[in-house]
């Protein structure tokens, strides 16, 4: 007999060891277990008639009619849009960033949208440029991507090739226009001691652009607000052509990460939106903002804003909840740009004064 069992109490004595009657007789009378045994509860369902309650009339509750959503009519204004929008969630934190947005311009204070190429892709740079005149965003933040798609449209009014097709016969990128004339301007700046968004926004205000009316970039160079342009090397088209230069694209894009520095230096009081940059531009701003406040400057009453169809690892940790972890407040705006920043853009600009 193996060890383990040879102290098992003998067949029928197992109620001197506290084994309920309940227990498996088969593992009785088997005898298959060792060591320690221990009693199995029996359970009867509880009554509930005793339980306390209280009025529905005196508890206090998150949702009431009040917070219902409007019914829409015909021919409603914007406005009455917005009004009729339900008091939860999503639409509250909207009307949030609407109210944060409008606060901060009305006290000076700065509006600063750091976006990827999306936007200019899904046609939203009419928005942002007009969003620029009205003095709403004060600066902005790109990558390089951002800056190509942007060329590309106040060149030839398209951009966006079918990635797949061409990379197959390994022209992706290969736009001769596109590579020469960005690269040539970034050179060009450079040595004037520009950096990559002045570069290109002066080449396409002074050059023969069919399109520059619809540029960011030529609209942030002639209404003289900050544009910057923060490029990782080897991830734009303009880095396999010839006339692209490592040294001025990096002296370019260090100019322009200087510039932002210092407009997030002034950023206290005011807005930082992050516009569909999963991780360049949330990186690039969680370090902006630590060279500021390293520096010296208070920047942390801020509200950080992130607005994308997914709320990705970066722009949560780096845009919304490190920046503001002391103080501040940030909000994640969800849906697809085509649609959210035409809304947000309208409804700041109905409250606007």
């Amino acid at each position: 007999m193996p060890e383990e069992h040879q102290n098992l109490p003998p067949e029928g004595d197992f109620k001197s060891v506290g084994i309920a009657e309940g227990y498996s007789q088969s593992l009785i009378q088997n005898r298959p277990f060792c060591g320690k045994i221990y009693p199995m509860k029996k359970y009867r369902p509880l009554s509930l008639k005793p339980v306390k309650t209280y009025s529905l009339c005196s508890r206090d509750s998150k949702v009431s009619l009040k917070s219902f959503a409007g019914i829409p009519a015909k021919g409603d204004s914007f406005s009455s849009f917005l009004a009729k929008l339900p008091e939860a969630f999503a639409a509250t934190d909207f009307r949030a960033v609407v109210s944060a947005v409008v606060q901060a311009r009305k006290q000076n204070r700065p509006v600063v949208l750091g976006m990827g190429a999306h936007p200019v892709k899904l046609g939203l740079s009419p928005l942002i440029i007009e969003l620029m005149k009205k003095r709403i965003v004060t600066a902005l933040a790109t990558n390089g991507a951002c800056a190509i798609h942007d060329f590309e449209v106040a060149m030839a009014g398209h951009t966006s090739e079918d990635v797949a097709r061409e990379l197959c016969a390994g022209t992706f990128g290969m736009s001769k226009d596109t590579g020469r004339g960005v690269n040539l301007a970034i050179n060009r700046g450079v040595k004037k001691g520009h950096g990559i968004g002045r570069a290109l926004g002066e080449a396409i205000s002074k050059g023969k652009f069919s399109h520059r009316d619809s540029s960011i970039f030529a609209a942030a160079y002639t209404l003289d607000i900050p544009l910057t342009v923060h490029v990782a090397i080897g991830t734009d088209i303009i880095h396999m052509h010839p006339e692209a230069d490592g040294a001025a694209i990096g002296k370019g894009s260090m100019n322009d990460f200087r510039l932002l520095a210092s407009v997030v230096s002034d950023l206290e009081g005011g807005v930082y939106i992050n516009l569909g940059s999963a991780v360049i531009m949330p990186e690039v701003f969680l370090k902006a903002l630590n060279v500021a406040r390293n520096l010296g400057n208070k920047v942390e009453n801020i509200t950080t804003v992130n607005m994308d169809f997914i709320q990705h690892y970066r722009p949560r940790e780096n845009v919304l909840r490190r920046p503001t972890l002391n103080s501040g407040r940030n909000f994640a705006l969800t849906g697809h740009h085509e649609i959210m920043f035409p809304l947000l853009a309208a409804a700041i600009t109905e409250e606007m004064p």
